[in-house]
């Protein structure tokens, strides 16, 4: 979509709700891989992509938003459309988008993200979905099979090794917490002081881990990035099956994401080049299962 049209389709979206009906401002496009994000003065508009009621529920994302809100992660939500998706929350002043990047360059964001998951994962949010990996992983290859895209060479192979990795999260589960459980470093928005968060489509009761291994990948998180976030997340040193289950998730996140967004290349999205994304993201969750670390993460976890 041109930006053009997505401006049009922003101000034709605006006239129909009450709230921002008489708004003649400036209206600024800010991005989204999926979703179309403007920027309505004090409000932020999301516009809803192609496709997506194919595998979001609107319901559980807006109870999540409202709920993250409360917790005081997220912006308040203003609006919000459960049949179309279109959703309105405050704009926050002041706050740069993150990107990779960014979380390289800027002084302490590793360590504002942990302690923004912190935040969240300790407070009484208690989110309506639960966020079952190996029941998405099905659920994405049943959407799969019935669009003509193709698998990466080996990937059902990668797919029936994960089983034991899944027995051995399930040996010592951890507690289920409320998970953003899509951590894309564009979803975290920073002040210099704290961090808030955003886009709750997939968010769940989860690993909490999840969360930490999964940003890991996003962000392209080096040692020390890791270490930071980790510490500032638990005030100090993980337990190794703490540390190894965040390491598991680093590869299923990769394993999940490549079906992801390899219904985006079926349903045409333009956002990106998902063929590239998809292979990308399966030959790192494979490069990194056959490492001898991540064999002894694996032991840890089972040990519990």
């Amino acid at each position: 979509m041109t930006d053009d049209h997505g401006l049009a389709l922003a101000r034709e979206t605006l006239r129909s709700l009450p709230l921002l009906s008489d708004y003649d401002g400036p209206v600024e496009r800010l991005g989204g891989l999926t979703n179309l994000v403007f920027r309505v003065g004090d409000h932020c508009l999301r516009i809803p992509g192609k496709g997506t009621e194919e595998y979001i529920n609107r319901a559980n994302e807006a109870q999540a938003a409202r709920e993250a809100a409360r917790a005081g992660v997220s912006p308040e939500v203003v609006f919000f459309d459960e049949k179309s998706g279109i959703m309105v929350t405050r704009f926050v002043a002041g706050a740069e988008t993150l990107s990779p990047e960014g979380f390289k360059t800027i002084r302490g964001a590793p360590a504002r993200a942990g302690r923004i998951f912190r935040k969240l994962h300790g407070s009484d949010a208690v989110f309506h979905f639960r966020f079952e990996l190996f029941s998405m992983i099905d659920d994405y290859l049943k959407v799969l099979s019935t669009k003509e895209v193709s698998l990466p060479q080996g990937y059902h192979d990668v797919v029936r090794e994960a089983d034991t990795l899944r027995a051995a999260l399930a040996a010592h589960p951890l507690p289920l917490a409320a998970c953003h459980c899509d951590p894309l470093c564009e979803n975290f928005l920073d002040t210099g002081d704290r961090m808030w968060v955003v886009d709750w489509e997939y968010a769940g009761m989860n690993d909490p881990m999840w969360d930490l291994g999964d940003l890991s990948v996003e962000g392209g998180f080096d040692a020390v990035q890791d270490e930071q976030m980790i510490e500032a997340y638990f005030g100090g040193e993980p337990r190794p099956a703490e540390r190894g289950r965040i390491a598991v998730y680093k590869a299923m996140c990769d394993l999940l994401w490549t079906l992801w967004g390899l219904i985006q290349l079926a349903n045409g999205n333009p956002a990106d080049d998902f063929r590239s994304y998809a292979d990308r993201r399966f030959a790192r969750c494979k490069a990194l299962m056959e490492t001898a670390d991540f064999a002894r993460h694996v032991d840890a976890v089972r040990r519990g």
